[in-house]
């Protein structure tokens, strides 16, 4: 910058969730999506979305002006939003831009999500949170463009309204590092090669947004504290340079602010010093404040903003306040100019805790959702500003809350703890797996046996029924008769089109962890905490702040009537220890594997259970087993050890005779695939219809032995996918995994698709299974 840059604000916040408080913006999108209002009414809904997310954020504390208040709204993903903005538009969507490359709405969204051949970009998680982004495809001939309209308008929109707010951009190394290689990259290409080709566009961006007025911009960089990317860690620090040095350069820009959230940027800081940014944002929740910089590190980072992300935006415990200050003074040791804000955006939070009038009032007041961490960021703010004496009030009431919380019946169960403490080695291993096998020869299965993965499309009828029955206007028993019926008409469905091994559908789970949550102890579910997975779909995770323990059988008897319509098997579907705390809010006063292995205990008596109601294959799912995996390798084999030996416990006391299936998705299983293998499960069924099975490469060089099932139908996409895709996927398995092992299968539960592409899908699936066993058996019949 050639001027002084302006002042940071002392106290602000990473991003705000943008679905809206009582899920404004879903509903708009999908009205859209089925064309119940058009693309200009659902503009102005958004408008107003953002427009009271300002002004509640300014009532909250922030300030109006001086770049306090993010702009983070989106109306499907960050990512697929900076990929639209700098031109990187798969070539098999090129024709939904016009001639200036700009895509409007309906082709943003058809992009992420896909419309009749042309498969959507695929879908990740995001880093180590329950957030799905969607996966930039660069290549080398991709071409770099700006089309930063709607960036700029939203900024405009905002200073017409009397707020100087900051726009929030995913930064070029993550953007880049998070993309994969677009189809037809010659071998060794990495998008990061582009880097000195993408970094103009973003130059480009930051003129016209110092053109417009703005102050500061806020580039995202999560990638730098990640040490589980596909690039060399050298060559990652060496993109801070490149990228930073030519964006600091520019003479007319806003101040750079960049964060780093959800761990500490260890060997990156420095570089991240050196670069002519004017602001680092440093997680201090789920990262450390640095020690034993060198002097010249040390120097330049005391001519900078320090941003300190002292309040946890990933979970929604209200903490200990007076520590997240003390964290803060540390801070001014390394920089005389520091602010307060969250570790993460709050995206990953429900709204408002005023809102749970169901909740017992003393857990209410344990916990901070957006808007309490929001309160918490100004108080702290202030505090910088006036000095400690100024918030000493705020911070003995946290301080109050957490000794209650400590103290409260509930939170420490000596039975529990007695229970696992007397565990031994035995509890957490069956029998051999070839043991096993010959054990389930019995269950008669066909080659290439076919199933779903759980959950069928849960109607308007079901969620209404639902929702009477949770507002007493239903009666329970006919509630229970409702979901009967319901379960023997998918019974009837599957044994219709031919499917071998059957699910009951789940139509009487809300979801499913809330559905467990609601049945073991030590849970609390809340009535608006929804938080954006993906796209427009939502999810209300539970409350876990206790010790846990199943009071009752909780599957057990929907799974012993299904079975009793059917001569077919029927599996046991439960939901495993790791996806319970994934998709939950755990509690933060003990280990992730001490609570991890109160939820197996748990788990491991419905299997009992089930077994004894004549329930021979069960599937324990964990699709967050990849999500939880630490970002620093010197983590990961603690994590790995705690959330495969839960598992493990969970099913550990099945007899050789039950067949055991997991399920994982959305996950780079290369990184974990020696910890799917210690699973022991019998049989894994993956996400891999998306990513167009890549995962079969991982599974055939690993020497994966166990029963798999690669997804042939992505689910997360309306496209109903053809016999001769499904075919293709299935004979690409087939090429890397023997047939006595493969199962054929969707990607992931059908719970959010509609009845119609559902039964024609799994029609395609089972023709598809049908055409390749007719091609093995081809041979056999010639000779």
């Amino acid at each position: 910058m050639t001027t002084p840059a302006p002042v940071f604000p002392n106290a602000t916040i990473l991003g705000y969730p943008r679905i809206g408080r009582r899920r404004e913006l879903k509903r708009a999108v999908e009205a859209f999506w089925s064309g119940s209002i058009t693309a200009e009414q659902l503009e102005h809904e958004a408008a107003e979305l953002r427009a009271a997310t300002r002004e509640r954020l300014a009532s909250l504390g922030l300030a109006r002006t001086g770049s306090a208040i993010p702009e983070t709204f989106s109306f499907y993903d960050q990512v697929l939003d900076t990929a639209v903005a700098v031109g990187a538009v798969p070539e098999r969507f090129a024709g939904l831009a016009d001639e200036q490359g700009r895509v409007d709405l309906a082709a943003y969204f058809t992009i992420a999500r896909g419309i009749g051949d042309d498969a959507p970009l695929e879908m990740t998680k995001w880093f180590d949170s329950n957030y799905h982004y969607l996966v930039p495809e660069i290549g080398p001939d991709t071409v770099f463009s700006l089309h930063a309209e709607r960036i700029l308008a939203e900024f405009t929109e905002a200073k017409e309204a009397g707020f100087t707010t900051r726009p929030v951009i995913v930064g070029p190394v993550t953007f880049l590092l998070l993309a994969k290689a677009a189809d037809g990259a010659p071998a060794g290409f990495a998008p990061i090669d582009r880097l000195a080709d993408l970094v103009p566009v973003y130059g480009e961006l930051l003129e016209q947004l110092a053109a417009a007025g703005a102050e500061w911009v806020q580039l995202d960089e999560p990638a730098l504290v990640s040490e589980s990317l596909d690039v060399d860690r050298a060559r990652v620090i060496e993109s801070v340079g490149i990228a930073y040095d030519a964006l600091g350069a520019l003479d007319a820009r806003p101040a750079i602010f960049v964060a780093a959230p959800y761990g500490s940027l260890d060997d990156a800081l420095p570089a991240l010093a050196a670069a002519p940014v004017e602001a680092i944002g440093l997680d201090l929740v789920r990262g450390s404040l640095p020690e034993g910089l060198d002097p010249v590190t040390a120097e330049a980072l005391a001519a900078k903003t320090l941003v300190a992300g002292v309040i946890d935006g990933h979970n929604i415990w209200r903490g200990d306040l007076a520590a997240a200050f003390e964290r803060v003074a540390a801070v001014q040791h390394l920089s005389s100019a520091v602010s307060v804000s969250t570790s993460t955006s709050l995206l990953h939070v429900p709204h408002d805790v005023a809102d749970e009038d169901e909740l017992d009032a003393r857990l209410v007041s344990w916990l901070a959702f957006a808007d309490q961490k929001v309160g918490q960021v100004a108080v702290l703010g202030r505090g910088l500003a006036e000095g400690r004496g100024a918030i000493e009030g705020e911070l003995a009431a946290a301080s109050a809350a957490l000794a209650d919380r400590d103290a409260a019946p509930g939170v420490r169960v000596p039975s529990v703890r007695d229970r696992l403490a007397g565990l031994a080695e035995r509890d957490f291993a069956r029998v051999s797996y070839d043991e096993r096998v010959a054990a389930q020869e019995s269950l008669e299965l066909p080659e290439l046996p076919t199933t779903t993965i759980g959950s069928f499309p849960q109607t308007t009828e079901i969620r209404r029924a639902r929702a009477r029955l949770v507002k007493g206007e239903l009666p329970a028993d006919d509630y229970a008769a409702l979901m009967r019926a319901e379960i023997e008409r998918v019974v009837r469905l599957q044994e219709e089109l031919g499917l071998d091994v059957l699910v009951h559908g789940e139509p009487e789970r809300n979801d499913m962890v809330q559905y467990f949550a609601e049945l073991l102890d030590g849970f609390a579910v809340t009535k608006h905490g929804w938080v954006q997975s993906y796209g427009s779909r939502c999810t209300r995770p539970s409350i876990l702040w206790g010790d846990v323990s199943r009071p009752a059988p909780m599957t057990v008897e929907w799974s012993s009537y299904a079975q009793s319509l059917t001569e077919q098997h029927m599996k046991g579907m439960l939901t495993g220890p790791v996806t319970i705390l994934a998709w939950s809010f755990v509690r933060d006063d003990q280990p992730l594997g001490d609570t991890a292995r109160q939820v197996a205990l748990a788990l491991r008596d419905e299997i009992t259970d089930l077994e004894t109601a004549g329930i021979r294959i069960i599937q324990v799912d964990e699709p967050a087993l990849r999500e939880l995996l630490p970002l620093k390798l010197a983590d990961q084999p603690a994590y790995l050890d705690w959330s495969v030996g839960s598992f493990r416990l969970a099913t550990g006391g099945a007899v050789p005779g039950t067949q055991v299936h997991t399920h994982l998705c959305y996950s780079e299983f290369g990184v974990v695939i020696d910890a799917i293998k210690n699973l022991d499960a019998d049989v894994t069924s993956i996400e891999a219809a998306r990513s167009r099975m890549e995962v079969v490469d991982d599974l055939e060089t690993s020497g994966f032995d166990h029963g798999i099932g690669p997804g042939v139908y992505d689910i997360h996409s309306p496209r109903v996918p053809g016999v001769a895709e499904v075919q293709a996927l299935l004979e690409r398995a087939a090429g890397a995994i023997p047939a006595t092992r493969l199962w054929v299968n969707p990607d992931c539960g059908l719970k959010t698709r509609g009845y119609e592409e559902t039964v024609e899908s799994l029609r395609h699936i089972v023709e598809a299974t049908v055409a390749v066993r007719a091609e093995r058996a081809a041979p056999v019949l010639a000779g």
